[in-house]
C-alpha cells in the first residue's frame, strides 16, 4: 500500500468568505491565500455549522453536527467519548500535530491529537463548564470587539507568530510517520488591534459604509442590543475598525505564506475558518446569526489527485473529517453526516446557535437560493432567497407555503423545539453543577 500524503490544515477564526482577493474582494489582500486558490479548489458555498467559536470547532473536529455532539456553547468542556481527527486518522498510521488555537476548553489540551507544539491563549480556555446567561437583559459588557482598534502590537499576533515558528519548525523534521499537522490562528478575530506594517495596506476612504435597516427582525435587535451592537459607532470608527479586520486577513495570509513556503508544492493543504464576521452589515459586528457574513466561510483544498477549479456545491465544516479520512485512505464512517470534499455532493447545510443574545435556539437551513432561519414557534422565521438578494434586505417570510416547504425540510435533519429544549436543559444542568463547584 502506498505511503498516505501528509496533510496541512489551517484554520483561522473570524475570516468571512467574501474577505479575499479570490473570492473577488476589491481592497483585501491576500496574495498567499490566491496562491493557494489558484492551486486547488474553492468551496465558494461553504458554511459553518454555528456561528461561534467552540461550537463550530468541536463540530469541525468531530465531524459532526452540533446537536449531535452537544456543543451548545463557548464553556463546553468536550468529554471522554469525543473523537476528533487525532483519533480518526491515527487507524491509517497518522501523527497528528496541533500548533496554535484551538479553542479546546478544559485540562484535555490534545484530544486525540498527538502533540501540542503551541498551546491556546489561557486566557480563551474555560475550564468551569459554565454556560452563558440567555436572558432578555443579558449584555456584553462593552462594545470593546469594534472600537478596541488600530495600529499596534497585541497578544494575538505573538501568539500566530509563534504557531507559525512552531509549525515550520516541525516541518524542517517531522519525523517518518505521515504527519497531520493542524495549525490554528487567532486573527482576523477582533480586537481589531493589527500590525501597524500590515494596518498601513490600507486607506479608511475605500470603506463602503454599510447599511442598516430603520426596522429589523425581533431576534436579531435583541441579538445587536446584547453584544451593544446598537449602540452608535461615528463614521471613522467604522472605517478604522474595517481597515483593521483586512488587516487582520492580511496577516493572516502572512502567516499561511510562510507555511505554503515550507511544504512541497504538491502538499495536501485545506484552509477554512470557524464562522464569518459581520463587519458592520446588518448594524452587527462579531457574529452569532445566519447573515451570509456571518455562516459563510472560505474553504480551500489542494491535492495533487484533485483538479483546480471554484465549486458552488453546498459544503460544510462537518464535511472536512470525511474528506481527511478519506485522503488518509480509510473508509467512509457511516456515523458521520458529512461527505468528502474529493467528490463534494450538493446537499442541505445546517447551522445552529444556541448561546447569549438568543433566547430560543436558532437553526438555519441552506439549501439552493434559499435561506431559511427557524427561532422557535414564538418567533416569525426569516426566508431569504440569495440568488435574487444576496444581501438579505427581503424577508420572504410571509410566503407561507414557502415556509411550511422549508420547514419540512430542516425537520428532516433535525428536530428543532426538540433540540432547543435539550440544548436549555443542558445549560442549566451545567449551570447548578458550575455553581455548585
Amino acid at each position: 500500500m502506498d505511503r498516505p500524503p501528509n496533510i496541512l490544515v489551517v484554520l483561522s477564526d473570524e475570516h468571512t468568505a467574501a474577505a479575499a482577493g479570490w473570492a473577488g474582494h476589491p481592497h483585501v489582500r491576500t496574495p498567499h491565500l490566491d496562491r493557494l486558490a489558484a492551486q486547488g479548489v474553492s468551496f465558494d458555498r461553504a458554511y459553518t455549522n454555528s456561528p461561534m467559536c467552540v461550537p463550530s470547532r468541536l463540530s469541525l473536529m468531530s465531524g459532526r453536527y452540533v446537536h449531535q455532539i452537544g456543543a451548545w456553547d463557548n464553556g463546553v468542556i468536550p468529554g471522554p467519548t469525543f473523537r476528533s481527527w487525532g483519533h480518526h486518522l491515527r487507524e491509517a498510521g497518522y501523527t497528528s500535530v496541533i500548533a496554535g488555537r484551538t479553542h479546546f476548553n478544559g485540562p484535555d489540551r490534545l484530544l486525540g491529537f498527538d502533540k501540542r507544539l503551541t498551546d491556546d491563549l489561557d486566557f480563551w480556555l474555560d475550564h468551569s463548564g459554565r454556560p452563558p446567561r440567555r436572558t432578555p437583559d443579558w449584555r456584553r459588557p462593552s462594545n470593546s470587539h469594534v472600537t478596541e482598534q488600530g495600529a499596534g502590537d497585541h497578544v494575538h499576533t505573538q501568539h500566530d507568530v509563534a504557531a507559525t515558528d512552531a509549525a515550520v519548525d516541525f516541518l524542517r523534521a517531522p519525523g517518518e510517520d505521515p504527519f497531520l499537522l493542524y495549525v490554528g490562528y487567532m486573527h482576523p478575530h477582533f480586537p481589531l488591534v493589527a500590525p501597524p506594517e500590515f494596518r498601513a495596506l490600507y486607506d479608511p476612504a475605500d470603506v463602503e459604509l454599510p447599511s442598516v435597516a430603520d426596522e429589523q427582525h425581533p431576534v436579531i435587535s435583541l441579538l445587536r442590543h446584547g453584544f451593544r451592537n446598537d449602540e452608535p459607532l461615528t463614521e471613522e470608527q467604522i472605517r478604522e475598525a474595517t481597515v483593521c479586520y483586512w488587516a487582520l486577513i492580511s496577516h493572516l495570509d502572512h502567516q499561511l505564506g510562510r507555511l505554503l513556503d515550507a511544504v512541497p508544492d504538491d502538499m495536501v493543504v485545506i484552509y477554512t475558518s470557524d464562522h464569518g464576521e459581520m463587519a458592520g452589515q446588518h448594524g452587527i459586528w462579531q457574529k452569532q446569526c445566519f447573515y451570509e457574513p456571518a455562516v459563510r466561510i472560505p474553504l480551500l483544498l489542494r491535492h495533487p489527485a484533485v483538479a483546480p477549479g471554484r465549486t458552488e456545491a453546498h459544503v460544510s465544516l462537518i464535511d472536512v473529517l470525511p474528506t481527511l479520512r478519506d485522503i488518509a485512505g480509510l473508509a467512509s464512517d457511516p456515523a458521520l453526516p458529512g461527505r468528502s470534499l474529493l467528490d463534494p455532493m450538493d446537499r442541505p447545510v445546517l447551522s445552529e446557535y444556541h448561546a447569549q443574545g438568543m433566547l430560543d435556539g436558532g437553526f438555519m437551513l441552506k439549501s439552493g437560493p434559499w435561506k431559511y432561519g427557524y427561532y422557535g414557534p414564538a418567533n416569525a422565521p426569516q426566508v431569504f432567497n440569495l440568488d435574487d438578494d444576496p444581501l438579505e434586505q427581503n424577508d420572504l417570510a410571509a410566503d407561507t407555503a414557502l415556509v411550511q416547504r422549508l420547514d419540512a425540510e430542516l425537520r428532516l435533519l433535525l428536530d428543532p423545539d426538540a433540540t432547543d429544549e435539550r440544548a436549555k436543559s443542558d445549560q442549566a444542568a451545567r449551570t447548578a453543577v458550575s455553581t455548585r463547584g
